[in-house]
């Protein structure tokens, strides 16, 4: 099964796919209410834009809100965590949310899913 995902050459260095995450994309994890994972051409998208909006921070992301401009993002100053990113913010004023590892942020998710009427 094909994932979509950022491949190694669009990756930066300090970077992987944590297991989790790549177990429940194959598993076919898309929609979670309000959060969509991206892929394919909407993941490069956002990957671009955010490197341009954000230069001062290394986000990788992979997912995003439906019912706003939160994506969820990798960083490369706590690799494993996973941040809430408000994109077209101001730098500096972008963060909303950190959890510890993407399990963390799915149990968010689908807590966030039982509230979520789309």
């Amino acid at each position: 099964m094909k994932m979509d995902l950022l491949n190694s050459d669009e990756l930066p260095t300090w970077f992987t796919y944590p297991s989790e995450f790549l177990e429940q994309v194959q598993a076919g994890l898309g929609d979670i209410g309000p959060w969509q994972i991206l892929k394919g051409q909407w993941l490069q998208v956002r990957h671009e834009g955010l490197k341009k909006r954000f230069p001062d921070r290394g986000l990788v992301p992979f997912a995003r809100r439906l019912d706003d401009d939160d994506v969820a993002c990798w960083d490369s100053r706590e690799p494993t965590h996973v941040f809430i990113v408000h994109d077209f913010s101001a730098p500096g004023w972008e963060e909303r949310a950190e959890f510890s590892s993407f399990p963390a942020w799915l149990r968010a998710a689908q807590e966030d899913a039982k509230d979520y009427d789309d």
